[in-house]
């Protein structure tokens, strides 16, 4: 049990004693923080080809994402725990002075190679706001109101993932790209501003010591766990590609090893012991694979296979991300009628019923099936990602409440990284064996020159030159293969599912052990 492998004078406090007045100003901060670092992850995405044709540097596009991606989820365990250790209003303040530090270099950048440097450092302000804001209401609000809140901040974020691109492109046709990041900077401060005013949090805090050497460990095999993972989805990996990841894997146990025998470890693996944690993990890991690997194919599938333009395809996701937010909303006040196990199977049964209807997509499929398919999918997270976060914060004291809730965030990601990278492999493998099969038969040019490019297929403008004879071919060989992607996502779903009867039975009040 828990109880067993907590430190004896630790005390299971309840939410910290604040007025409704002080309570209201930091909410309103953790909002703003959040809406900032959802934002930031899809506003930059319609703003790129305007940078590159001003910068230049069109080799390091994807690294512009990347290394945000990189950074920001390697550093979330770090931002908890040391928020546990030190306090959640330090490091939020450090997180938010980072993010709005490299946001002003961003805007200021004078080549793609400086965009990427300072990109690392907004990524490593933005790992905080997330996890320290979703940790912070938990420490300032009781079970009820804290299921009602996480709803809403689930909400929140949706909303800015949506908006996002849209808010790009308005930004940079009718000011410069620079606005796009200089547009951070008012809001950030204010965010910061507001929580070092109104959060004000215990004076005791117990006497700790980084695990520095744990740290490291940490960094050096996430990055390169991420970087190889994020290689592979390319196709068939090098050899530098898979030293690399069998490098990450011995520094991820040599890790291990040291939080088992560290004093203050970054990652205690106690919290392991502890079934509720342990099912949020899994869930986390299992549905990160499916729901976000899915979310990177599902625009090629619309604009390669259907035949849209990019716009279309930017906003095929819409659906889906207007059922997470709805949901996450229902989910959080469902939580209290019928517990958490309920509500995050209903999620998982959602997701799955989803992923197979994705796997049997056509080219034939109309935008009113996709939707539907699309929203049961968001349906299925909302349902389950606000019940996990929400089921963990209140299993732990003040103290272990910051790693605990940066860990479902922490284990989601990872999941998203070895979902895209399997998904990625299966497609790419996929999409050779078939055209190298068409070309052996049909024997064209044409086709040859497609084997050898198949990235032609999703190009609207180089789609323009194919054949109209076999360019329906072509189309029904991408659906085929991305099928065989999705059902992959099904798999994963099937997994996420099984991890959700781990969740302990019983009503959410039952659980909670921090009120």
């Amino acid at each position: 049990m828990l109880s067993e492998t907590l430190p004896k004078p630790e005390k299971l406090l309840g939410p910290l004693k604040l007025t409704p007045q002080r309570r209201a100003w930091i909410t309103a901060g953790v909002m703003m923080g959040l809406f900032l670092s959802a934002l930031e992850a899809t506003v930059v995405v319609t703003a790129m080809p305007t940078v590159i044709s001003s910068l230049g540097g069109l080799e390091l596009y994807s690294w512009v994402y990347s290394i945000y991606f990189l950074t920001a989820t390697v550093s979330v365990p770090l931002w908890g725990r040391l928020s546990d250790f030190y306090g959640r209003r330090l490091f939020y303040i450090a997180g938010i002075g980072l993010f709005v530090g490299g946001s002003v270099l961003c805007g200021l950048s004078q080549s793609m190679v400086q965009l990427v440097a300072f990109r690392a450092i907004q990524g490593l302000g933005a790992g905080a706001l997330l996890p320290l804001g979703m940790t912070i209401v938990g420490d300032i609000y009781s079970l009820e109101r804290r299921a009602r809140m996480q709803g809403w901040f689930s909400g929140v974020w949706g909303l800015s993932s949506i908006i996002g691109p849209l808010l790009g492109g308005l930004i940079t046709d009718h000011f410069s790209w620079r606005w796009v990041f200089f547009l951070n900077i008012p809001f950030g401060l204010l965010a910061g501003t507001i929580i070092a005013l109104a959060l004000v949090e215990p004076r005791n805090r117990r006497d700790s010591r980084v695990d520095y050497l744990g740290v490291l460990l940490l960094i050096v095999s996430l990055s390169l766990l991420l970087i190889s993972l994020d290689q592979f989805k390319d196709g068939e990996p090098t050899l530098g590609q898979v030293l690399a990841l069998i490098t990450a894997v011995i520094l991820l146990a040599l890790f291990i090893f040291q939080q088992r025998k560290t004093v203050d470890p970054i990652l205690p693996l106690h919290l392991f012991s502890d079934r509720m944690f342990s099912a949020a993990a899994l869930n986390g890991l299992f549905s990160g694979m499916a729901l976000f690997g899915a979310i990177s194919f599902i625009p090629l599938f619309v604009q390669g296979v259907l035949g849209t333009g990019a716009t279309e395809a930017g906003w095929a996701i819409t659906p889906l991300m207007l059922g997470w937010v709805v949901f996450s909303i229902i989910g959080g006040r469902l939580i209290l009628i019928v517990g958490y196990r309920r509500t995050v199977i209903a999620g998982m049964v959602s997701l799955s019923i989803g992923f197979f209807l994705l796997s049997r997509v056509t080219a034939q499929v109309s935008p009113l099936e996709l939707a539907m398919v699309l929203v049961l999918m968001g349906v299925g997270m909302g349902l389950s990602a606000v019940s996990m976060l929400i089921a963990v914060q209140n299993r732990f004291p003040r103290s272990y409440l910051g790693i605990a809730t940066s860990a479902t965030q922490f284990f989601r990601t990872i999941g998203a990284s070895i979902g895209i990278a399997i998904m990625g492999a299966v497609l790419a493998g996929q999409m050779m064996s078939r055209l190298s099969a068409m070309e052996a038969t049909e024997q064209t040019e044409e086709i040859a020159y497609v084997a050898r490019h198949p990235d032609v297929i999703v190009n609207p403008l180089n789609r323009a030159q194919i054949s109209p004879a076999l360019l329906p071919k072509l189309q029904e060989l991408l659906a085929m293969a991305l099928q065989d992607v999705f059902f992959v996502g099904f798999i994963f779903s099937l997994l996420a599912l099984a991890s959700a009867f781990l969740v302990p039975p019983g009503s959410a009040q039952h659980h909670a052990r921090r009120e």
